[in-house]
């Protein structure tokens, strides 16, 4: 869908190499089901982290670990969690050939957030778990996680300085705006009351603690439900 412009220097041909997104957790502040929000980009050698917390964490090697809030009540656990690996949780860009990690401004609290556009060349993914309005620099991306903590209703922070918009109007949002493939990755106990009584979003799905989602060499976006099949996505993704 989206051709990838802007992508990093040292990239000089179509769809060099597949882009691996692993969910590593979907889960809400104190989920009750789901692990920390929190994704693994894998790209040729690259390795970057985003969110996540206990239960949600990569191994060695990492090149960098990027946080969508530096004031986020996991900041000391991620912190921890990040030491032994040699990188420091924070919310910058970050390029590396063939890939550039854009930090994109996020209306979700008092303070600064963010969201991470993934730019190669044969596509575009976002990771905006968390924010009260959608993100309309996301538009046209092949992929995108995206924020469901409240369901029908948004969930505003006291004062409404900010909160967390409704699954149901991201989904439409998404639709409206052309997102390819919108994977609601940051899900809160209103979404898992939903859930339960069998209730879905009009477009897009929900993530699960695990999963594997490949941009492959054509652009195509893929789902893998469990992290065992990664083993098959270099034969699969030509």
């Amino acid at each position: 869908m989206n051709n990838g412009q802007g992508v990093a220097a040292g990239s000089t041909r179509r769809g060099r190499s597949p882009l691996r997104c692993r969910l590593l957790g979907v889960g809400a502040m104190n989920s009750p089901r789901y692990a920390p929000a929190g994704l693994l980009l894998e790209f040729e050698d690259t390795r970057v982290m985003f969110d996540g917390g206990p239960g949600a964490a990569p191994g060695e090697p990492l090149d960098a670990w990027l946080v969508t809030d530096e004031q986020a009540e996991l900041r000391a656990a991620l912190s921890a969690l990040a030491r032994p690996l040699r990188v420091t949780p924070v919310a910058r860009d970050f390029d590396a050939p063939g890939i550039r990690v854009e930090r994109m401004a996020v209306a979700h609290t008092s303070h600064p957030a963010f969201g991470y556009r993934f730019v190669v060349e044969q596509g575009v993914v976002v990771w905006a778990p968390e924010f009260i309005a959608f993100p309309k620099w996301a538009a046209g991306a092949d992929l995108m996680f995206a924020d469901a903590a409240g369901w029908r209703r948004p969930i505003w922070f006291a004062g409404r300085v900010g909160g967390h918009m409704a699954a149901l109007d991201v989904a439409q949002e998404a639709q409206n705006l052309r997102i390819g493939r919108l994977v609601l990755a940051h899900i809160g106990r209103p979404t898992i009351r939903a859930l339960e009584q069998g209730e879905r979003p009009p477009f897009g799905s929900f993530g699960e603690d695990g999963e594997l989602y490949v941009l492959d060499r054509r652009g195509r976006v893929r789902r893998y439900p469990r992290r065992e099949t990664a083993r098959r996505t270099d034969r699969e993704a030509r």
